[in-house]
């Protein structure tokens, strides 16, 4: 097989043609070149030596054990900032479970590609562009396969985050995972926990917000690799729920969280999605038709984040899906509602976090098995939060106020004082360029000269042009909400 050379960016190809023959492009990025997919980095493996590497490019960096030279490139472009160089290497045992023991140079570019996980990153690519396949590699892309190179038991072994990888490469390529492959991970599951919940973190967080995060979840259950990594959904299963709902705890999660995901939501929407309803069968009570699951928020809130905490997600996402696991079940009478209660509510859930609540709700609704994501509770909530959160139309809003007024005109508190602020806000509004002080101020003077009969009537005609403005944005508000 033979790689169109305009593929790969000119940067890559200068780099890569400085270095010996036997240097070939390596790993993911051939991959993704035959898939014809944008590689997210560039890799190049090489006869070549780091010191020679090094004198080759004087920008670059060898900072590690593994052979691997950095070299860095200025450009804007973050998959093309460094390009990765590495001898060919061979490796001893993983001890570990993460680094080999021992690193050795290796002769040949087979040896070096024999020590890779999976056979489709196991391709490298000549100065001619002529794809090299030992392992079967380009036949497993076409049947979109996943599948080690070599012996599975050994390849976990050396290091089990691979198990997880191969997961998360299945949702990223839409690829199936190879039965002996498969089948090895679950005899291994329990191998996950000798790796860092950080790097589980990492591998997770890729196979959430991949467009197949619904068959991540279901092949790390099926695996047996959830019941490892995050037991609390395993127990999740089966659990049955009430008439407001048309399928068990597990299944809603996954359906809530399929929802996210075709909307293209944040990674804490569909974490939260994942993990809104996790405290329900802690919190059950009863079977059948009828049963309940009072504060199952806010366990699931309290569990949530021990979850995240466990597998060291970073604070500020921890306490987003807290937050939104917390108040999920956010709810106004809306026949009792007003907007001081609307403003409190908004209070509770944070005003940033709005729309994202929302979204959750959505979420919920369609994985509960209803039709209709955005009810007219919901639009009708929708429009009272926004209304309330519109700023009144005051003379709180002139660059003068009342003992500007008083000041000019020797007066002291009393009617006219409102009149005149809403005669001036009468005219801002028509032309908001005159809510300057200076032309203000100069406009108290003139307005004392009218009568107060007079000036009352142009305050009422500003309060009646003021509600005519209310009355048109609370107008395109019920339109826009559709209420």
């Amino acid at each position: 097989m033979k790689i169109n050379s305009n593929k790969i960016p000119e940067i890559v190809k200068n780099i890569w043609f400085k270095l010996d023959d036997e240097s070939y492009l390596v790993g993911g990025c051939v991959r993704d070149l035959i898939l014809n997919r944008k590689p997210k980095d560039w890799d190049i493996t090489t006869k070549n030596s780091p010191e020679e590497i090094k004198k080759i490019f004087p920008n670059s960096f060898y900072e590690n054990r593994f052979f691997t030279v950095g070299v860095k490139t200025n450009s804007d472009d973050p998959t093309l900032n460094i390009i990765e160089i590495t001898t060919f290497r061979t490796e001893g045992k993983y001890s570990d479970f993460r680094h080999p023991d021992e690193v050795k140079i290796a002769k040949t570019l087979k040896k070096d590609l024999k020590r890779r996980d999976f056979t489709i990153n196991a391709l490298a690519l000549d100065k001619k562009f002529n794809v090299i396949d030992y392992f079967n590699g380009i036949e497993d892309l076409k049947n979109k396969l996943i599948r080690t190179v070599g012996n599975p038991i050994e390849r976990f072994k050396e290091d089990p985050l691979r198990m997880i990888r191969a997961i998360r490469l299945s949702c990223q390529l839409n690829f199936q995972i190879e039965n002996k492959t498969l089948e090895t991970i679950k005899s291994l599951s329990s191998f996950i926990n000798l790796i860092s919940k950080e790097r589980i973190k990492d591998e997770l967080i890729k196979i959430i917000i991949s467009p197949n995060a619904v068959q991540g979840i279901e092949l790390l259950r099926e695996s047996n690799l959830l019941m490892e990594i995050i037991p609390e959904l395993i127990r999740c299963y089966n659990v049955g729920q009430n008439k407001h709902h048309k399928y068990n705890v597990y299944t809603h999660l996954l359906k809530s969280l399929e929802y996210a995901v075709k909307k293209n939501y944040s990674l804490e929407i569909r974490l939260a999605s994942l993990f809104h309803d996790i405290g329900k069968p802690l919190t059950k009570q009863g079977e059948g038709p009828e049963c309940t699951f009072y504060n199952h928020e806010i366990v699931g809130a309290k569990m949530t984040k021990q979850i995240l905490q466990r597998l060291k997600f970073p604070k500020k996402i921890v306490d987003k899906v807290t937050h939104l696991v917390k108040h999920h079940m956010f709810y106004l009478e809306l026949d009792k509602i007003n907007l001081s209660a609307v403003r409190r509510l908004v209070n509770r859930l944070g005003v940033e976090n709005i729309e994202d609540f929302f979204k959750l709700r959505e979420a919920d609704r369609i994985g509960s098995g209803v039709k209709k994501a955005v009810p007219y509770r919901l639009r009708y909530l929708k429009y009272l939060i926004h209304k309330a959160q519109l700023e009144p139309i005051t003379p709180k809003q002139l660059k003068v106020n009342g003992n500007d007024v008083m000041q000019i005109l020797n007066i002291h508190p009393g009617p006219k004082v409102g009149w005149v602020l809403k005669a001036l806000l009468n005219e801002v509004i028509e032309d908001s360029s005159k809510n300057n002080k200076e032309y203000l101020l100069k406009r108290i003077e003139e307005l004392d000269k009218l009568s107060d009969e007079e000036l009352k009537n142009l305050a009422i005609s500003g309060e009646e042009k003021i509600k005519e403005i209310e009355r048109k944005i609370d107008q395109e508000l019920k339109q826009k909400y559709n209420v």
